[in-house]
Parts: structure tokens; C-alpha cells; sequence
């Protein structure tokens, strides 16, 4: 695989990454094909592996590498990736006050961000595109930092870290997709909407590639950033989600499962 993928340019590289995390975002939504409900244990620990893998990737594979160039490019070590963590954090904050979006499981009148006449399957596709940016940004910029060719930039570990994005993008797209064949619409219309939540992954990555190749040294605070948005996603919605139905020994399980997924994949591709 890494072979074939050298062939490409990682913005090409990127896209193809993204592509996939897509893909298995519907490949999550096209459970509603098959189940109406899904049992409220699996999908907690389901959610609690997504936060797993996301908080796994977010060191191994955006904060290791950031504090690895600055090391190497001289200078305060810890000062880039903390201002592109906290970055990272405050602009997602800022999205989740600004964009309508509804969390599976709660009724219109909880939905977050500025009030809005949107329908709730619209507002249930917004919560998880909110997921998806920094997921699709952290994919891109990691294949945009191979072109920098710093050693602690791999392509294997942009590999492992869109592989990982993907296996925690399938219950999500079941998050969307399930709940609203619940409700009554139909299977083709719950698919369509779960698998558009990941329709903003591609363009994330693209725009996080070409940001990187862009402004080389500009590469630990993207990188950075990328992972604060990750933590911001987990801390405020991930895990408050998994565990909203008393289900914690489930969800923490689920998130020791995805951690130790993704951790693997990191250290044994990267």
C-alpha cells in the first residue's frame, strides 16, 4: 500500500485517505439497511472506542511528531504545540457556539449553536460533520507533513492515523443514520444523511495538505491544532455522549479497546 500511494502527491494522498474515512462513514449509516435500533450498549461502546482512537491519534500521531520538529528545528520545545493544542481547542469551541447542531438522542429544542428553523435530521448531520473537520484536517495535514520530509513525518504514520480515523467514523455514521429511521424516515434518506456527515472529510483534507506544503514551518502548530480540535471533540462530545446512559464501564472499556487500536497501528506503521 505505501508503495502504491508514493506514486501520488500527498494533497492526492490526502484525498485518497479522506476518501476512504468517508467511505466507512457510510459504510457506519448503511446499518440502517439492516437495524432500526441499535442496543444502547454497543453503540456506547462504540462511541467510547471512537474516543479512544481519536485521543491515541492525537498524541501518537499529531503531538509526537510536532514536538519532534521543533526539537530538531531548535527552540522552545513545548511552545509551538501548546499554542496549536489550545488553537486547535478555541476554534472548535468557537464552531460548536456558531453552527446548529442537535446530538443523537436529544430533542430539537436542545440543539446547540444559533437558533435555527433547520430540521433534526439536519441539525443531526451537522453534530457529526462538527466531529469530521478536525478528523479530515488532523488526515490531511499528516500526509501534507510527509512532504516536509521530516523523519518523525511518515507516510505510514499518516497511513495509521487514516486508518484509525475510519474504524472510529463507523459508528458515527450509524449515530446519524439509525436514530433517524427510528423516527420514521426511510432507509434510503437515514443513509443518505449519516454518509453525508463525512462528505466534509475530503475537503478538510485537501485544505490541510495544502495549508502544510504551503507554510513548512508553520508544521508543528498544524499539527498541533489538529490535535486540540481532536481532544475538544472527545472531552465535549464523545464521551459525554457514551456515557449518557449510565453505561460507563461499557464506554471506558470501548475507549481502552480503540486507544490500544490505534496505538498499535501507530507504532507498528509509523
Amino acid at each position: 500500500m505505501i508503495q502504491w500511494l508514493q506514486t501520488f502527491s500527498p494533497v492526492q494522498q490526502a484525498l485518497l485517505a479522506t476518501g476512504f474515512t468517508w467511505f466507512v462513514t457510510a459504510l457506519g449509516a448503511g446499518l440502517v439497511f439492516f437495524f432500526k435500533t441499535i442496543n444502547r450498549k454497543v453503540m456506547d461502546g462504540m462511541l467510547g472506542c471512537a474516543a479512544g482512537v481519536m485521543i491515541a491519534a492525537s498524541y501518537w500521531s499529531l503531538l509526537a511528531p510536532a514536538i519532534a520538529m521543533v526539537e530538531d528545528r531548535g527552540g522552545i520545545v513545548w511552545l509551538p504545540p501548546l499554542i496549536g493544542f489550545l488553537s486547535g481547542g478555541a476554534f472548535l469551541w468557537v464552531v460548536d457556539k456558531i453552527l446548529p447542531h442537535l446530538h443523537p438522542g436529544f430533542p430539537v429544542s436542545e440543539a446547540e449553536g444559533i437558533k435555527t428553523s433547520w430540521h433534526r435530521s439536519v441539525l443531526l448531520v451537522s453534530a457529526i460533520t462538527l466531529h469530521n473537520i478536525p478528523e479530515g484536517l488532523a488526515v490531511g495535514v499528516a500526509f501534507g507533513a510527509v512532504a516536509a520530509g521530516h523523519p518523525a513525518a511518515t507516510l505510514g504514520m499518516a497511513i495509521a492515523l487514516a486508518i484509525g480515523i475510519g474504524i472510529q467514523n463507523f459508528p458515527e455514521g450509524a449515530a446519524v443514520s439509525v436514530p433517524l429511521r427510528r423516527e420514521g424516515m426511510s432507509r434510503i434518506k437515514s443513509f443518505w444523511y449519516g454518509q453525508l456527515s463525512g462528505a466534509v472529510e475530503p475537503i478538510a483534507g485537501v485544505i490541510g495538505a495544502v495549508a502544510v506544503i504551503a507554510m513548512q514551518p508553520l508544521l508543528p502548530y498544524t499539527l498541533s491544532f489538529a490535535a486540540g480540535a481532536m481532544i475538544y471533540v472527545v472531552a465535549e462530545e464523545l464521551i459525554p455522549e457514551s456515557q449518557a446512559e449510565k453505561h460507563s464501564d461499557v464506554a471506558t472499556i470501548g475507549l481502552m479497546i480503540g486507544f490500544a487500536i490505534m496505538m498499535t497501528l501507530d507504532v507498528a506503521l509509523g
